[in-house]
């Protein structure tokens, strides 16, 4: 395995600033791309950009929200670095955590327009890119285990709604794509205490860890944002040359396994 397994590709990384994202965007250099941070954090994302090394990595401002600016940001990463190979859409907001009967439909609206919305407008301006420069590319997005697993205690509907919307968008524009040689597949992780995940809960990321690991199913490892990271490195490699329109979950058979029953048990021995 070459230790440079992305040498000459050209990367963009949305969400990019901090958590997952600036694990990945770190990882890509490291392994020869060139990347483009695009974000709304402008002092983290040019914070990542120098301590990787400007020459390999450059910050752009983009919410993904606003089409003209995606596409700005994709016009900006093929002038400077002369193409586009990997787009990696990872931008994300947790939006509200409320019961249905409380929805706030304005936060909701608001999620959607990140999460989902935000995803489909990098899918088809990276694709457009792609397609006109005959780059067999890799289209990568972040959704998560919430989206085939329901996870009690967690009441974001929106986010909820949007990453569930993110495996439908990739299994839809793996089919649009694939004629073209592009690639376009998800990555589904558990639980990890990334920037957005100790605000949403109020905690420090050794209380997000604690929990994660109390109720993950593989015991021995902690799950953190690099790893999601190496799952992206991946699938933006050539050694995923014919994975498409697939979800990599990545917790550890948490999803897999459903352990009511053990508990159950467990709890009423405990009785006797």
């Amino acid at each position: 395995m070459s230790m440079q397994r992305l040498e000459g590709k050209v990367a963009i990384v949305t969400g990019g600033a901090s958590g997952i994202g600036a694990e990945t965007v770190k990882l890509f250099a490291k392994h020869g791309a060139c990347v483009v941070i695009a974000d709304i954090q402008d002092y983290l994302g040019k914070q990542v950009a120098t301590s990787v090394g400007t020459d390999k990595v450059s910050y752009r401002h983009c919410d993904v929200r606003d089409e003209k600016q995606v596409e700005e940001t994709v016009a900006f990463t093929v002038e400077k670095y002369g193409g586009l190979d990997i787009m990696f859409s990872n931008a994300g907001v947790a939006g509200s955590q409320s019961n249905v009967l409380d929805l706030d439909l304005n936060d909701f609206d608001n999620t959607i327009a990140v999460n989902l919305r935000g995803y489909a407008v990098c899918i088809k301006h990276a694709a457009r890119v792609m397609v006109a420069r005959k780059t067999r590319g890799s289209i990568i997005c972040t959704a998560s285990t919430v989206a085939t697993v329901s996870v009690g205690g967690f009441d974001g509907k929106g986010y909820v709604a949007s990453k569930s919307g993110i495996l439908g968008l990739v299994r839809s524009t793996c089919g649009d794509l694939g004629e073209f040689g592009i690639r376009v597949n998800s990555i589904s992780p558990y639980l990890v205490a990334t920037p957005l995940a100790t605000r949403v809960l109020n905690m420090d990321a050794s209380e997000v860890e604690e929990i994660a690991v109390a109720g993950a199913n593989l015991k021995g490892i902690v799950l953190r944002p690099i790893h999601i990271a190496q799952a992206a490195l991946f699938l933006a490699s050539d050694e995923s040359a014919y994975i498409s329109g697939h979800d990599m979950v990545v917790d550890g058979g948490f999803g897999g396994v459903n352990k009511t029953f053990d508990f159950i048990l467990k709890e009423e021995a405990a009785k006797n």
